[in-house]
């Protein structure tokens, strides 16, 4: 590879530095294949194709591109004819490569047996991380997760052998650590199920959360559609330094936009500010985006990434990557909706919360925000680690500071855990000296895997119900999502922060201006950490994880048990009857902020992820009832009594009353759980009406056959009663752009007419028409 590259660079020089790229390439091209890793030997990076399409895209255009609009356009199916307008038309589009967790994997494998297609059509992975829940520490929660779940786990893996998936198995780490140890690359597209595969962006991918429908689409080899991204710039300026982080950007950020500023564009960060990041630190950023909405997020190649690219022993695809850089950042003079400007040399640490992640505080004045609202002061636990902030040079610095406690004879005041990113960080960190510094200040090593941060976490410390205060590394913090306990207050932080916050067991402590006091009596001050970037050696890749599927898998058999409580074979949905959906009975009309882990909770119901009947059993138990301001308590309409939200629905379902579900603003917002939809489809619902939908969960809507709506004017949500019955007239017509129409039947005997618009395009319209994407593809075959 050294060679060929300095052939190039000869050739280069020799033909001028305007000789294109392509031409270069092209008299090579049978020295530059390079793999797309180390498992697929036969499956490369394709920058020609890129650069093609980008070539097309860009003449028909006739404009400088943005970063993200090279990549996204360099994967259409056809460059030649794509309409392409930001925010209104839908792109087809050739991602790369598809990655599963295996809570969502589930479903997506579920739904490619369906298909009746014989092996996936690009390079897929199913990764072992959802499932293994905190309980006492690393090694013991793996063992009893492998076999507690050892039913779970071996469907994964036979199904993967079977249709060509690689599959990481318990103990490898978070999906989206072993994505950017292994598979991400600078101009890849990867679309995973999970929304926090944006993580990728920090190593100049494309990577985007979706369900598991989406998946099967791409990895049965049709075109995925999206809806063409607006892109909101995000200048940096100055440098990082002292206790601020890479985590603190994107604090600001979700601050400045909030939980659905991002909705439908992809945040492109760019400026002289990059260089200052790691490419652990970029994937930090870009991870966390997914709380703002966005369709992903990503930085321009730079040397970090070369450096990561290389360290991760992928220097031959950072060597290509050089060859073609400037494929890899945003053309001069290009144009984005949005700009916004931070400058890293003011930028001050940040905590955000409780309870969602855009309620922005400076570390400084945290304290005061929290006595005024009476938030408690008291740390109970400090959690560092999670798929955003993992890395090596984050469990570094975060052992910088602990070991400033231990020399003065303090441990942490708050429980402490550490959650490893991946097997390769566990082994390497505890090789460096890392793990003992973090265990002897007090911290317990968790499994290399999602644990707290999605729910999975045996809690004893507090009751339920008991009012307390954690601090987190992690992403999200929505009400009881790391616990199940509602009043338990989560505030999210760089792991810096969390540290020194566990140590001192305060919220209002500010590490840049507090004292703590040593076990002699004197008073000091933390240090700011410090950290390197990568080990000096290369990674300790640790215990083999990784399963390769067979090159054929045909003669494999797949077995589901037919009285399985976990998993279960999917039925398909009925068609569309034809006609409009007449005198639908409202189900709930749901209060405020409800997301996916409202309407399908996490945690203990991870387990029936593969079992949609059993699974169905969470729906919509998080949300809260304008009606009573209860959770998981509506009225049974034929019945009169009160019930769950999942008991009233199967109860209407067997007396054949179909039912709606009425919304708020950003409906759906977080995880890209397509249980989610899938659920109220099981249960008899037709279609959500809301405010505004997040994207994802607006797409898992569509690809089973429901019709996500929303009111043309929003205070028409206050039109509609919990005892309603709504019809939905127009679908006859039902054409894109043309909205449909309610008729809202009050119990009284009044009716309003309200306006419902919606985005599905002729495509999306066939899945609703077939009763689901799956339909309307086994229909094609």
């Amino acid at each position: 590879m050294a060679t060929y590259c300095l052939t190039v660079a000869r050739l280069q020089l020799a033909l001028g530095q305007g000789a294109r790229r392509m031409h270069v390439s092209a008299a090579f091209s049978a020295k530059a294949k390079v793999s797309m890793s180390r498992f697929e030997t036969t499956s490369y990076v394709n920058y020609e194709k890129l650069q093609s399409n980008i070539d097309i895209v860009r003449k028909r255009l006739n404009r400088p591109l943005t970063l993200s609009e090279k990549i996204v356009y360099g994967h259409l199916d056809d460059p030649h004819n794509q309409e392409i307008d930001r925010g209104r038309t839908y792109l087809r589009l050739r991602p790369d490569r598809v990655a599963m967790q295996d809570a969502t994997a589930q479903m997506a494998m579920l739904q490619f047996i369906s298909s009746g297609l014989p092996r996936v059509a690009v390079p897929s992975t199913i990764h072992c991380d959802h499932l293994i829940e905190a309980q006492t520490g690393g090694a013991e929660d793996l063992a009893r997760a492998k076999e507690v779940n050892l039913e779970v786990y071996n469907f994964l893996a036979s199904a993967g052998a079977k249709y060509g998936v690689g599959f990481w198995k318990p103990g490898s780490g978070i999906i989206h650590q072993i994505i950017l140890e292994n598979y991400a690359y600078p101009g890849v597209m990867l679309i995973g199920t999970d929304s926090h595969t944006p993580n990728g962006g920090g190593l100049g991918a494309i990577c985007i959360g979706v369900g598991g429908a989406d998946a099967v689409d791409v990895m049965a080899g049709i075109p995925w559609e999206l809806k063409c991204p607006n892109v909101i710039g995000v200048k940096l300026t100055g440098s990082l330094s002292g206790w601020t982080s890479p985590k603190d950007v994107i604090l600001k950020v979700a601050g400045i936009l909030t939980v659905k500023g991002g909705t439908g564009a992809i945040v492109e960060y760019h400026g002289p500010g990059v260089d200052s990041i790691s490419c652990t630190g970029m994937a930090t950023i870009c991870n966390m985006g997914a709380e703002i909405g966005a369709t992903t997020s990503v930085f321009p190649y730079n040397h970090r990434m070369r450096t990561y690219l290389e360290k991760t022993g992928r220097g031959d695809i950072a060597a290509l990557s050089d060859e073609f850089s400037d494929l890899l950042v945003p053309d001069q003079g290009c144009k984005y909706d949005q700009v916004i400007e931070l400058n890293l040399d003011e930028l001050k640490p940040h905590i955000n919360g409780p309870f969602t992640p855009d309620l922005a505080h400076p570390v400084s004045e945290i304290g005061a925000v929290a006595k005024k609202n009476d938030w408690p002061l008291e740390v109970k636990v400090g959690l560092i680690g999670s798929c955003t902030n993992s890395s090596y040079e984050d469990m570094g610095r975060a052992a910088s500071l602990a070991k400033q406690a231990l020399d003065k004879g303090l441990k942490c005041k708050a429980q402490f855990t550490v959650t490893p990113g991946s097997e390769q960080i566990r082994a390497t960190i505890e090789r460096d000296g890392y793990s003992k510094i973090l265990n002897d200040v007090g911290g317990v090593v968790l499994a290399n895997a999602c644990g707290p941060c999605i729910g999975q976490w045996d809690r004893r410390d507090v009751k339920k119900g008991e009012k307390n205060t954690i601090v987190t590394s992690f992403n999200r913090n929505f009400t009881a999502r790391n616990d199940a306990n509602p009043a338990t207050h989560a505030f999210v932080t760089s792991p810096e922060i969390v540290t020194a916050m566990a140590i001192a067991g305060r919220l209002d402590f500010n590490p840049e201006t507090d004292y703590l006091t040593s076990a002699s009596g004197e008073k000091f001050k933390l240090e700011p950490p410090h950290g390197d970037e990568l080990p000096a050696r290369d990674f300790d890749p640790g215990q083999d994880t990784y399963q390769q599927p067979p090159p054929d898998g045909s003669s494999l058999k797949v077995d589901v048990n037919p009285q399985s409580n976990r998993l279960q074979l999917l039925e398909p949905f009925q068609k569309w009857n034809g006609g409009d959906l007449e005198d639908l009975q409202v189900l709930i009309k749901v209060k405020g902020k409800c997301t996916t882990d409202h309407i399908s909770a996490a945690g203990p119901w991870l387990k029936f992820r593969g079992h949609l009947d059993n699974i169905s059993n969470n729906m919509l138990i998080g949300a809260v009832n304008i009606d009573n301001d209860g959770i998981n308590s509506i009225k049974n309409q034929l019945t009169g009594d009160f019930g769950g939200v999942p008991d009233v629905a199967r109860h209407y379902k067997a007396n054949g009353l179909s039912w709606v579900v009425v919304g708020d603003d950003n409906y759906g917002e977080g995880s890209s759980r397509e249980h989610a939809a899938l659920e109220p489809r099981h249960l008899g619902g037709l279609a959500i009406i809301v405010k505004s939908f997040a994207r994802i969960h607006e797409t898992n809507l569509k690809k089973q056959g429901m019709l996500p709506l929303t009111f043309n004017n929003p205070t028409d949500y206050d039109k509609i009663r919990p005892d309603d019955k709504l019809s939905i007239r127009g679908l006859k017509g039902f054409t894109p752009g043309t909205p449909l129409t309610a008729v809202v039947k009050h119990s009284d005997g009044s009716e309003d007419r309200l306006q419902l618009n919606h985005t599905f395009n002729e495509t999306q319209i066939e899945w609703f028409q077939a009763g689901s994407a799956l339909n309307r593809m086994k229909a094609m075959q």
